[in-house]
């Protein structure tokens, strides 16, 4: 049995898409410091900030709210434009972007951004099926 799109694409459902998004940005943002020897908590906003602006400008390019589990439609765009508004942003406010940091936050947003809306293609696709 598949669901009709517009039950996709609740209000609801758009919002636990962000949501989710926004609580993954900011759990790597909390690890990042925590390996390094900060305060998980104490300077998170400063750290998760200039990601999860450019995670909302990824929603905005990607028109993500049409397609909230859409892994290449919405989960690249929104992962590509928060890795690079989010590097910009660090650099702009002072903040390191080393190459190093720069491709382990590449790889663990692609992991947390796209690899949740693979997980839900999976689940719903197996669903389907049964």
């Amino acid at each position: 049995m598949t669901v009709p799109v517009r039950d996709r694409r609740s209000t609801a459902g758009i919002l636990a898409a962000l949501g989710l998004d926004v609580v993954l940005v900011t759990v790597f943002a909390a690890i990042g410091r925590a390996s390094h020897s900060e305060a998980p908590f104490a300077g998170l906003a400063t750290t998760a900030g200039p990601f999860v602006a450019a995670l909302v400008a990824g929603w905005l390019v990607a028109l993500a709210w049409r397609a909230p589990l859409a892994v290449v439609r919405t989960g690249i765009p929104v992962w590509a434009v928060t890795v690079v508004g989010g590097m910009i942003l660090r650099a702009l406010s002072g903040q390191g972007v080393q190459v190093a940091f720069v491709i382990v936050a590449a790889s663990v947003l692609l992991l947390l951004l796209v690899g949740w809306r693979l997980v839900a293609a999976l689940v719903a696709r197996r669903r389907s099926a049964d």
